[in-house]
């Protein structure tokens, strides 16, 4: 093992031990910088790199033998060093063993001339969970997809069911709503309809509760999960019990704030207050859900209000979707009596992806019986656009299709970001749009999940989780009317080493996606195992906001 110390902090130069900023890394590329810069002096100085190559360079022991996959003559982007240049790839065995400009060969060869070569892109608010949404996902250039936010009741389970029928990377979070759903015996299978949704829990629910989220973590969920505005009966009481959990296992709070917009005294100024005084209080890192969705115009004021938390020390991110349009269950609480005046919208601003039609007073009354999911139009397109641009957000999805209706967001956000902001409104650069679609999210769930550190970046001893696309053609194409057709401009996406798309095409019979978990914990505070966690469900299929 080779270590030097820069700043006082000691570096392992060992291969898959390439270290991040942590968990809650704050915007911004000093300490990369000076990390990449270490490594290129120590790699010159062993002789493992060239003396002429520039720092973001990196190779592995000569090779005997070809790599099963190279890419040659991409324009490699790695947000985590700055590398932006023309570099060879060679991967074997799923991960990347050299970042070059040296002539290598492999097995397979791909021709990257005039693509970029990028990191595999994270997607943190992934709902749909099966193999219709992975192949999505693949073809946006997502190789890793969590439900973070409603989680699942059953962890083991979970995982149990996507193993070796994955196109893509999956993780799950030990979900909230289905512990309150199992423990206080609710009738919905998503989202709570019944007692979960409305009524207070009692302090040996809340218990129980806890105990079944103690399991989910010890199972090695990767997260802790939370929708307050699902849950509106829970007492503060209750959440700042969760977090403890969370605390324990310094699991990140991943939550859908309480409250929307900026109508007092149920604003999402108030609501942020709450989640940030129990992670203050208990020490959890916390996660804002689709800042935009939930502050509406209060929105610039909830991004003031977590930077200057994060000025402050605390653990706190967030994430934005590219669209001025969420989509949630009709069924759920958000559409009790009174939601026009909080959402500020009405009837006709809801649309039903079945059949496209705009909804009325009878057609709400008359869906609202039955299981379906809707599409709110009510986002104002300043608001997004802003909270895309802020260099605080990083970008998530909330995707969901079913049977190809759904959310265009589910597809089609990554390539938005690229075509849109990066190429179109050079809002930023490639490299910061990069950064926050695939670092900044692999380093939120770093610090629990140390498989994390090797997503997110391209470097050796990475993960060969890789997204190829045409800068100059890259393009979102789907629609609300077509919410499943893919994006334009991705041409090899690489799952594990795997090319999953190929030329723009899913590959068949290729399936290299792995479940990426938590190190098991402890038990929790009785040392026991709630029995029968999750029996209502252990998938999560479903979308919110």
């Amino acid at each position: 093992m080779m270590r030097v110390v820069e700043g006082g902090a000691a570096l392992d130069l060992t291969r898959g031990n390439l270290r991040g900023r942590g968990r809650g890394a704050a915007p911004g590329r000093g300490g990369r910088a000076r990390t990449s810069r270490v490594l290129w002096i120590m790699g010159v100085l062993t002789g493992l790199l060239p003396l002429g190559c520039q720092p973001g360079d990196e190779a592995s022991q000569p090779a005997t033998g070809d790599y099963d996959v190279v890419i040659l003559d991409g324009r490699v982007i790695d947000p985590e060093t700055g590398l932006d240049s023309i570099r060879n790839i060679g991967i074997r065995a799923g991960a990347i063993e050299a970042v070059t400009t040296a002539a290598i060969s492999g097995t397979t060869t791909i021709d990257a001339s005039g693509l970029i070569v990028s990191p595999g892109f994270v997607d943190l608010h992934a709902h749909g969970q099966d193999s219709e949404n992975y192949r999505t996902y693949a073809l946006g250039g997502v190789t890793s997809a969590f439900e973070m936010e409603a989680g699942t009741g059953d962890v083991d389970r979970w995982y149990r069911e996507r193993e070796g029928r994955a196109l893509v990377n999956y993780g799950v979070s030990a979900g909230h709503i289905p512990a309150r759903i199992a423990v206080m015996k609710d009738p919905g299978a998503f989202f709570p309809t019944g007692d979960a949704a409305h009524r207070e829990a009692t302090d040996a629910e809340v218990a129980e509760i806890q105990q079944r989220l103690e399991d989910g973590l010890r199972q090695g969920a990767v997260g802790l999960g939370m929708g307050l505005q699902y849950t509106p009966a829970a007492s503060r009481w209750e959440i700042l019990e969760v977090f403890r959990v969370a605390a324990r296992h310094e699991a990140s709070v991943h939550v859908h704030l309480r409250y929307m917009g900026r109508k007092e005294p149920s604003s999402a100024i108030a609501a942020l207050e709450e989640v940030l005084a129990a992670a203050a209080v208990t020490g959890a890192p916390l996660h804002v859900l689709h800042v935009h969705s939930s502050g509406l115009a209060a929105t610039p004021r909830l991004l003031a209000m977590i930077d200057a938390a994060r000025g402050r020390g605390l653990d706190v991110t967030t994430e934005v979707y590219p669209y001025t349009a969420g989509m949630t269950a009709l069924q759920s609480a958000i559409f009790d009596e009174g939601w026009q005046d909080i959402l500020g919208i009405d009837y006709g601003d809801l649309e039903w992806p079945p059949t496209g039609e705009r909804l009325t007073p009878q057609s709400f009354a008359r869906y609202r019986k039955t299981p379906g999911w809707v599409v709110i139009h009510f986002i104002p397109e300043e608001v997004m656009e802003a909270a895309v641009e802020s260099p605080l957000t990083l970008i998530a999805s909330d995707g969901r299709l079913e049977n190809g209706k759904g959310h265009p967001r589910t597809g089609g956000s990554y390539a938005r970001v690229l075509g849109t902001f990066a190429r179109e409104k050079s809002a930023f650069s490639w490299t910061e749009a990069i950064r926050k679609m695939a670092l900044m999210p692999a380093q939120r769930l770093e610090g629990r999940v140390p498989a994390m550190r090797r997503k997110g970046r391209v470097q050796v001893g990475a993960d060969a989780d890789l997204a190829l696309f045409d800068p100059e053609t890259v393009e979102d194409l789907a629609t609300y009317q077509e919410p499943a057709r893919p994006p334009a401009g991705f041409r090899y996406i690489l799952v594990n080493g795997v090319p999953v798309v190929w030329e723009g095409q899913l590959q068949e019979g290729v399936l290299p996606g792995r479940g990426i978990r938590a190190p098991a914990g402890p038990t929790g505070p009785t040392g026991e195992s709630a029995s029968g966690a999750g029996e209502k469900a252990s998938g999560t299929d479903g979308s919110d906001g």
